[in-house]
């Protein structure tokens, strides 16, 4: 159909249309008539589409109203009376995203769905959750989702929970997110920014049910809403739903939305902090600076990816100059940065963490010397030739990995759409990219030096401090204020908050009635389909080279993957083996310092990284195939470049450079050390797998706590052990990188295959041949102890529980996909999140027979251990009708649908050849799914019952917690001291 300008569309009018050629589609920009509802939809032919709808939602405290409102609208509204639509839509839709998000001054809703009948669904329940909520009438799920005062009896502590209280707990353990916030602070002092939208847990209880509400009134209205749709869709078919269905039924208000502009600083501002340090851990080296610039509107687009760009450049990659000589000038143990577009006022940070409160002065001269330097001399042409290359590379690739596209561009485009640009702004790059392009020629990126960084004075500094005791400290706050509290409380008072906990817990305890469920309609299972999606493979072999070939449709691209077996590799060298895949591409090698190296891959390919693989064969946790990975991706006329670059990072580098070597050790050190304060919950778990796995004692020793601890030994005795460490990557080399020992894999068309082949010798002639061939090594030792508490700063637990199924009878089944999926959004979903507070909860099935269980932002253990224990329970006693039984399947069959870009079907092509996973056990998996019976899962409680009881748990968490229930460990050791 052709659409007209000016014309009205169910009550929409189009105010323009425009191809957006960088996306492949055409933008529709609508008006509603009615409550001047802006909506745009990128039209094209992606079978995945998108819907979100935002809201302008500004915090005007700390008590994180948008983000517990973001949480609760979808907890049950007029057309959806359930306890959690939310919940139901995980559990039996084909959705392949659905989630909501909460921005410093912005709440978004988005889903995703392949298929037409599901994405109406999907629409339908977020429409009314966000207009009709029933948060009016229902007060429990603002107490359970934001905070309320617990206590069972008048013997009982009083106590706060709630999931978000809980979830912003850990946040605020963590001193990423402390600095964050920190900086914000310092820059917006009089701007909504200054406060955390997502919640300070001191605050959080301050926050009244009556503010919650009429929050949600005035905000949440279409006049302050922007919708935006994506793919395939029926435009006029969804325009006339959403407008007969919600925005018909309102008025045009003028919704006030206060983000007013921060005036610059006539001079820095400088600001100090602190975060919760554990008592074992030692203070040096543990502060953070901050050094943070202001540096223009959103709405500037040209200016975004400018500074993007310039990110990239100051601090983006090892060879970065404003990052080496901050490491030179030995500032820091890791230096890093953020630029941030998604506010209105964009803002670039300089961030130094591992250093000391002293070395503020001589880090900020340090940072205006290096700038100054840049401008007087210029920056490399050759580095920012790399730099733009590989931001057109990744904005032409538009590879996102399992998240939708469309879903990016909706995010993409609300950077400066509620501010007054133009949604498609962002997506069009081209103009842009042609603009940053002068910067080969002229001083374009000299002169934003100039400006927004050495003349601007709305920047400041923060300093964030190790604090020991500061977690012990709040908590007692906390309780004292809590003891306080229930002292000066009547009977009458205290026996209304009793009565409010036990109300809040019938409500999530309840069951929804099969009428009331039924208001979300089901997609047909007839209209799912029946066959498992294949990917190509063939095995080729190029000379003595053993090639696994995906052709695929790549759009100009090849991803070209050298792997090779470790297993050889012994087990005092599996930690320097891991690091030599920090080590390769980041030093100097026989043809480059280590900074061309990193230049000449930017400008001629779209990126090589190297990692540590473990791959766990299908049938047995015992057999694994270990393998360093090379991963690359190019233009195809790039192939010579990328081979020879390859090449020269496998067969050329040096480890001659002691400092780069250190300076690296740092760097890995630091990251990982994040990793496990933000998502402790993958490293108990990974160091759960060690105690009864082969593959995860492997993944444990190059991934996980012991490459931690590794780590943090070889930093600490670097000047005795330099040599030693040296020594050690050199064997490892010699040992692993060698022709006899690889494996390729290339993903690309088939036209493009003979020109790959083409260019492969120039790589594999050039390895050298294995000096002899080494024994396998069978047997890695466990971890001493087992049942291990890691004990940290953190407001909160990450706990794991699991191990393998014994039963020598067992044969893996799809029902246990199924399973998974009634554990996950059922039954660990209701009894560790809406009973316990925790933020979240996961099951983990493998086929070789693990089963693994997890909480994350828990502020339980005990309890959380006993959910753990009786999951068994309840897959026994399933007795769900077909309707429910029907809704898992749909669940569980969208995320085996999630669509795949090319580079990520042959990773998962190549990763199931080498399990040993085929194409029919796939299919067999599939028809088990859909097939499924509630005896098929109640068959698994025995199995789960065998994993649980002869397994083991790991606890990532409060120290003061794990002390405290110190019986239920083996050990307990601080996750970070050596």
């Amino acid at each position: 159909m052709q659409f007209e300008v000016n014309s009205i569309y169910y009550g929409f009018k189009l105010l323009e249309q425009q191809k957006v050629e960088e996306a492949n589609s055409i933008g529709y920009l609508f008006e509603h008539e009615k409550t001047k509802a802006q909506l745009y939809y990128l039209h094209n032919d992606d079978d995945n589409k998108v819907f979100t709808i935002a809201f302008r939602t500004p915090p005007e405290n700390g008590t994180g109203l948008p983000h517990i409102l973001e949480h609760v609208v979808l907890a049950g509204s007029k057309k959806y009376p359930l306890k959690e639509p939310f919940v139901e839509l995980i559990k039996g839709s084909l959705q392949t995203f659905l989630n909501a998000m909460t921005y410093p001054d912005k709440t978004v809703y988005p889903v995703a769905s392949r298929n037409n009948a599901d994405f109406r669904i999907l629409m339908d329940v977020y429409l009314d959750a966000v207009f009709n909520p029933l948060i009016y009438d229902r007060p429990e799920g603002f107490y359970q989702e934001g905070w309320h005062y617990k206590i069972n009896s008048k013997e009982d502590e009083l106590e706060y929970n709630g999931v978000v209280y809980n979830e912003m707990k850990g946040a605020y353990s963590s001193p990423d997110s402390v600095l964050y916030r920190e900086i914000n602070r310092s820059l917006f002092p009089n701007a909504s920014y200054r406060h955390d939208s997502g919640g300070d847990p001191e605050e959080i209880p301050n926050l009244t049910l009556k503010q919650f509400q009429d929050f949600h009134a005035r905000y949440y209205h279409p006049s302050n809403s922007l919708i935006y749709l994506y793919g395939d869709g029926d435009i006029l078919e969804h325009l006339q739903f959403i407008n007969d269905e919600y925005l018909s039924k309102y008025e045009y208000r003028d919704v006030q939305v206060d983000v007013p502009i921060q005036q610059s600083f006539t001079e820095p501002v400088y600001k100090e902090a602190e975060y919760p340090l554990a008592q074992q851990d030692s203070e040096e080296d543990k502060s953070y600076f901050g050094l943070n610039f202001v540096v223009g509107e959103t709405v500037d687009t040209q200016l975004g990816l400018s500074f993007s760009i310039l990110y990239d450049i100051l601090l983006g990659t090892s060879a970065s100059p404003l990052k080496r000589r901050l490491l030179e000038e030995d500032i820091a143990k890791d230096i890093y940065g953020s630029f941030d577009n998604s506010i209105q006022q964009m803002t670039f940070s300089i961030i130094a963490k591992g250093t000391e409160p002293e070395k503020k002065d001589k880090f900020v001269q340090v940072v205006f010397d290096e700038l100054q330097r840049l401008v007087n001399e210029g920056i490399d042409k050759r580095l920012i030739e790399g730099s733009i290359n590989s931001a057109e590379f990744r904005l032409r690739e538009a590879d996102y990995g399992r998240t939708p596209k469309g879903l990016v561009y909706g995010l993409q485009l609300l950077n400066n759409w509620p501010y007054g640009g133009h949604p498609a702004d962002y997506l069009r790059y081209e103009p842009a990219l042609a603009e940053v392009k002068k910067a080969l020629t002229e001083a374009y990126f000299e002169e934003m030096i100039q400006k927004y960084f050495l003349n601007n004075n709305h920047r400041s500094l923060v300093l964030l401090k190790p604090r020991k005791g500061l977690a012990e400290a709040r908590e007692q706050q906390v309780y004292e204020e809590l003891k306080t509290l229930k002292a000066s409380l009547s009977e009458e008072e205290l026996e209304k908050l009793i009565e409010q906990t036990q109300r809040l817990r019938k409500l999530q305890t309840s069951i929804d009635p099969p009428e009331v469920l039924a208001k979300i309609p089901l997609v047909d299972l007839a209209d799912v389909k029946k066959e498992v999606e294949k990917y190509p493979l063939d095995i080729r072999q190029e000379g003595a080279t053993k090639v696994i070939d995906h052709p695929i449709e790549t759009n100009g691209i090849a991803y070209v993957n050298a792997l090779f077996d470790t297993s050889m590799v012994p087990e005092d060298l599996l930690p320097y083996m891991s690091l030599l895949t920090r080590v390769l591409g980041r030093t100097n090698t026989k043809n480059y310092r280590f900074e061309e190296l990193v230049d000449e891959i930017r400008i001629h390919t779209g990126g090589i990284g190297v990692n540590s693989q473990t791959l766990t064969l299908k049938d047995s946790a015992q057999e694994y195939l270990p393998s360093l990975v090379l991963r690359s991706r190019a233009l195809i006329r790039k192939l010579p470049e990328l081979m020879n670059l390859t090449q020269e990072i496998v067969v050329n580098t040096l480890f001659d450079d002691e400092r780069r070597i250190k300076e690296v050790i740092q760097e890995t050190r630091s990251r990982l050390e994040s990793q496990m304060i933000n998502r402790g919950d993958q490293a108990a778990a990974r160091r759960l797998k060690a105690y009864y796995s082969q593959a995860g004692r492997h993944s444990e020793l190059t991934q996980g706590v012991a490459f931690y601890k590794f780590l943090q030994g070889l930093e600490k005795n670097f000047e005795q052990e330099k040599d030693k460490i040296i020594a050690a990557l050199e064997t490892v080399a010699k040992m692993v990188l060698n022709r006899d020992n690889l494996l390729i894999s290339v993903t690309l068309s088939d036209q493009d295959y003979p020109e790959f082949v083409k260019h492969l010798p120039t790589f594999v002639e050039a390895l050298p041949q294995s000096a002899g061939q080494l024994d396998t090594v069978k047997e890695l030792s466990a971890p001493a102890s087992v049942n291990e508490g890691l004990k940290t700063a953190a407001a909160v637990q990450y706990v794991a529980k699991g191990g393998l199924i014994r039963d020598p009878e067992y044969k893996y089944t799809g029902a246990m996909l199924v399973a998974r999926t009634m554990l996950g959004s059922d039954y660990l979903w209701n009894n560790i999140r809406v009973i316990g507070g925790a933020y979240g909860a996961g099951a983990q099935f493998e086929r070789y027979g693990e089963v693994i269980f997890t909480s994350y932002r828990d502020p339980n253990l005990q309890n959380t251990l006993n959910v753990f224990d009786n999951a068994h329970n309840y897959l026994r006693e399933i007795d769900f009708d077909q309707r429910e039984m029907t809704k898992y399947i749909l669940g569980t069959i969208g995320r085996l649908d999630t669509p795949l870009t090319p580079a990520t079907k042959g990773e998962v092509a190549l990763a199931n050849y080498l399990r040993g996973i085929t194409d029919e056990e796939r299919q067999l998996e599939r028809d088990q799914v859909l097939s499924v019976t509630k005896d098929d899962i109640r068959n698994l409680a025995d199995l789960v019952k065998d994993a649980i009881d002869n397994g083991n748990h790991c606890v990532v968490g409060n120290e003061g917690r794990l002390e405290r229930e110190k019986d239920l460990f083996g050990e307990l050791v601080s996750l970070s001291e050596s």
